[in-house]
């Protein structure tokens, strides 16, 4: 088994009323009471992040955002800094997401530059990477991962304040998965390209079912969580698997 912490991480994505927020941050903050031997991220849409933050705090639960802008200030109407969110309690944000990169836009170069912001504010940048589809079908799987890394994650990245999520996105929020045989490939070539001790996590449809087995991979450092993080009992199940 690896020497490197786990980390399992919930992606609230744009889920969550106050309501409903205050009772899912209440809820695993009083789970989190008893020590657990991975660490602990929730990531909640911008407009809760504050009160998440404030509810878990001293729960060792730690507060990510979803995204941020390169620039530490300025016009840009609707976007929040990396600043800002430290100021609002993260210590962590999901950077180059699929649903960014494919629904937004944003390219290799756009999350080079927010994973700087990230590190200006001093917030560890969880960088995604992802084949799509066709690419997993046509064997260039491995080749696209790469490349991701090869332009998203910028020169002298250290462990400390980088963490990779691999999520392919085709199993994105389908319920598909990966062999386990692939995902070893994935990350093992994605390993070769980061600084010893850098930790990757998966995603992709990661939920109580599978999360076992894939957890128990060496390579796999961790799980990136997006629907099932929405229910604490599902959320916390992942948490017990990747503590065996």
């Amino acid at each position: 088994m690896s020497d490197r912490t786990r980390l399992i991480a919930g992606n609230w994505k744009m889920n969550g009323l106050r309501a409903d927020g205050v009772a899912l941050a209440c809820d695993l903050a009083a789970r989190a009471r008893r020590p657990v031997a991975s660490e602990l991220l929730i990531c909640p849409p911008a407009t809760l992040i504050a009160t998440v933050a404030e509810l878990t705090a001293g729960s060792g639960i730690s507060v990510g955002g979803q995204d941020c802008h390169a620039a530490p200030n300025g016009a840009y109407t609707g976007c929040v800094s990396a600043e800002m969110l430290r100021d609002a309690g993260c210590t962590h944000v999901i950077l180059g997401h699929s649903e960014r990169r494919y629904a937004c836009g944003e390219t290799d170069a756009d999350i080079q530059a927010k994973t700087l912001a990230a590190w200006r504010a001093g917030l560890t940048a969880i960088v995604c990477v992802g084949e799509t589809r066709a690419e997993r079908e046509s064997g260039g799987a491995v080749e696209v991962v790469t490349g991701q890394i090869a332009c998203s994650v910028p020169s002298g990245a250290i462990a400390d304040r980088l963490v990779i999520a691999y999520e392919p996105v085709w199993a994105i929020g389908t319920g598909l998965t990966p062999t386990l045989e692939d995902i070893v490939e994935i990350h093992a070539a994605i390993r070769s390209q980061l600084a010893a001790g850098t930790r990757i996590l998966y995603g992709g449809s990661a939920n109580p079912r599978n999360a076992g087995e894939i957890l128990a991979l060496d390579e796999v450092d961790g799980a990136l969580v997006g629907g099932a993080s929405l229910k604490a009992d599902d959320f916390w199940a992942i948490v017990d698997l990747a503590c065996r």
